[in-house]
This record gives structure tokens, sequence and C-alpha cells, in this order.
């Protein structure tokens, strides 16, 4: 029997904490194979965010620093800087790589650190009870907008990617999904493209997955799914912004 499917050789056998539907399990296991693939387990250090991938220093085979809210971004400019030969995973979500870690995420971009910035956007802040997010969707309810998000009161959704797409440093910049097969092989060749950029001494690579939080929005996994594909897409484009490192 042909063996065509296996755990990647980068994960641990610990469980994930994550909710039942939720995207992130997917997204941990994609950045494990990529590390597989590039034969890079050996160098490469994981900076875990505060947030729903907290303990994502538990599931990868390599070294890990469990960063403060926001601060993400920042450790990982310190350590690259301080080992130019490690490969830098700076794994964020929306609350601490657009809220909280503002100033660190924009900076590094617009230096052109280069670490690798995989920024997860599920519009609420999913751990602490789904609060409104800098992503939260107009008309979109959460535990501190009960209403929905009304824009004359708290902004509209603050599309990151494209913000950092308009700085001179980055070398890929790129949004990608993962309700579906295909979406999901995109989302593996991004990842991948953006971690061998490093690899290669190209720069800042950063890539923003939309995923899900079925818990939070109050859906089933289906109903989130189709949630992301027909109404999230639609606020938050796929694609890739930036690509200079072909």
């Amino acid at each position: 029997m042909v063996k065509v499917f296996g755990r990647p050789k980068s994960l641990t056998d610990a469980r994930f904490t994550y909710c039942p539907g939720c995207h992130h399990g997917i997204l941990t296991r994609i950045i494990a194979q990529a590390i597989d693939e590039l034969e890079i387990a050996e160098r490469t250090v994981t900076i875990a965010p505060v947030g729903c991938a907290v303990f994502a220093y538990l599931w990868y085979k390599c070294d890990a620093v469990q960063a403060s809210h926001g601060r993400a971004s920042a450790v990982a400019t310190g350590l690259k800087r301080a080992n130019p030969n490690l490969v830098v995973i700076s794994y964020q979500g929306d609350g601490d790589f657009a809220s909280i870690g503002t100033a660190e995420s924009i900076h590094a971009a617009n230096r052109g650190e280069n670490i690798t910035v995989i920024f997860v956007n599920n519009q609420v802040y999913g751990m602490t009870g789904g609060e409104m997010a800098p992503t939260t969707l107009v008309g979109q309810r959460t535990t501190t907008t009960p209403d929905g998000r009304d824009p004359a009161y708290f902004g509209y959704p603050i599309r990151f990617s494209e913000l950092i797409a308009t700085l001179d440093a980055p070398v890929y910049v790129t949004r990608q999904a993962l309700y579906d097969t295909r979406r999901i092989m995109d989302a593996e060749k991004a990842i991948k493209k953006a971690i061998r950029y490093q690899v290669e001494g190209k720069g800042y690579s950063l890539v923003e997955v939309l995923t899900t939080c079925p818990t939070n929005w109050h859906m089933s996994p289906l109903e989130a799914n189709k949630h992301v594909a027909e109404v999230v897409t639609k606020a938050f484009p796929l694609g890739d912004m930036v690509d200079r490192g072909k």
C-alpha cells in the first residue's frame, strides 16, 4: 500500500486546543508541512502569540518563543537580527497583529525584516469571548457590538494587508482562505513561498489567512465556511497584492 497522506514530521503529538470547525488547525498543519518540505525544522523558530494560537509552541517540533500580546513581530525581528540563519515564523491573530501590535507590525514590514508573518483574520477576538476586532465587518454582531458594528461609532474594518502592500519594502503580501479544498491548496503554496523567500534572504512576507470562528459567530462549521466564501471575501478579497520575489 502506498501512503499518500500523513502527519507532518514537524508537528508533535499534542492535541490542538482549537474549537471544532475552526480553521486554525488546518493552518497550523499547513505551516508544519511547509517546514517539512523546505527541510528547515532544525533552524526554525515559531513565535506564538497571545490568542487562540497561544499554545503553538506545544505543537511544532522546533524552537519557539511566546511573545506578549502584539509584540510578536518585534520579537521575530530581534531573533532574526541576532541570528540571520534562523527561519522565523510569526503567527498572529487579527487582534494581535492589527490592533495591539499595529506599530510593531507596520514598522517590521516597512523595514523589510526578513521574517514571515502569518496573519489570522477571523474578524473577532476569538479566545477572550468574541469582542470586536479591527477586522470585524460592518454590521457584524460581537459581544462588544451587540447591535452590529456601526462605522459611525467604531470605524470601518481595516484591510491591513492592503495597507502593508503600499509600503516599498515587503517582498510578498497575499490574502488566502481555507473554506474549501482549492483555497487550502492555494494557501499551502502561498505559505511555502513566503517561508522560501525568507530562506532565500529576500525579505518580509505577510500571508493573511481568512479563517472561521464558529463558536463566536454562533454558526455551524458548514455555515461558517459558507460565510467566509460568500460574505467575508467580499470585504477582504483574496489574492496576491505584492510579489517582488519572483
